[in-house]
């Protein structure tokens, strides 16, 4: 990856810091997480164990181009030193590791960061001990997953992903699901009132709705609809069976 393709959108310019990791399996892994949410950089800080072959088993075709990239340096340090803001990643509290963010509060700095051009990095410790009081130092922020008490500990990769998660959803660019292909639009007003039209005749017409006052005990069934907040495509799904319902009845045409 050039210089222009990692700059060229803001989750490229937020690098992953992995400081003297022990296992190259959760190398891999964390490349894989870092894949599944735009490709931040991997950089390795330190590494104990550095072994292309074992993460590639885990990091598997997707993770494979961010392992291809990485970068690895000597201390922390270079790795952090163009960023303007670096978040420590700990899973202890208490004495220096005071004012701790969630991964969501500390997103969205991240994400403002990025939009506005600038590099940032999230520094994860080894996995047997985390980053020392010393790694602390050279971060400006620190973040803390909150976890069950008796379960404190987390996967370097399942941390990766989860940062990662959190900050490509704090972008505004990020994919929301009413913005989703699969998704049809909300109906409006008129489209509601054909709808529940459809719906009152139907039920009308096999008699769960009763005649005489069908508006009335139709309003709970209305509110529940409104709720549902019903799409266009889920509308037609309801005509087409209050159209075989009347047909059934012996009241509508054959559908």
């Amino acid at each position: 990856m050039t210089d222009s393709e990692r700059l060229s959108t803001p989750i490229r310019r937020l690098r992953l810091v992995l400081v003297r990791t022990n296992f190259p399996e959760n190398i891999g892994m964390a490349a894989r997480a870092s894949a599944n949410f735009g490709h931040a950089p991997l950089y390795l800080a330190a590494p104990r164990r550095w072994n292309y072959e074992k993460a590639l088993l885990t990091a598997t075709s997707q993770g494979q181009p961010l392992l291809d990239t990485l970068t690895v340096t000597d201390t922390l340090q270079k790795a952090v030193a163009p960023c303007t803001l670096v978040v420590g990643t700990t899973a202890r509290t208490g004495g220096a590791r005071r004012q701790l963010s969630t991964p969501r509060q500390t997103a969205r700095e991240i994400a403002e960061r990025l939009t506005a051009g600038e590099e940032a990095a999230i520094v994860f410790g080894p996995e047997d001990r985390g980053l020392s009081n010393e790694d602390l130092e050279n971060c400006g922020r620190l973040v803390t997953i909150p976890t069950a008490p008796d379960a404190s500990s987390l996967n370097l990769a399942q941390s990766v992903l989860l940062m990662m998660y959190e900050c490509c959803l704090a972008l505004p660019d990020a994919v929301r699901m009413d913005s989703h292909p699969c998704q049809s639009r909300r109906i409006n007003a008129g489209e509601r009132e054909i709808l529940f039209q459809a719906l009152k005749d139907s039920l009308m017409a096999i008699g769960t709705l009763p005649s005489d006052n069908p508006e009335h005990f139709f309003l709970p069934l209305a509110r529940f609809f409104d709720r549902a907040d019903v799409r266009r495509h889920e509308m037609d799904i309801f005509m087409g069976i209050c159209r075989q319902m009347l047909h059934l009845a012996g009241k509508g045409k054959q559908p």
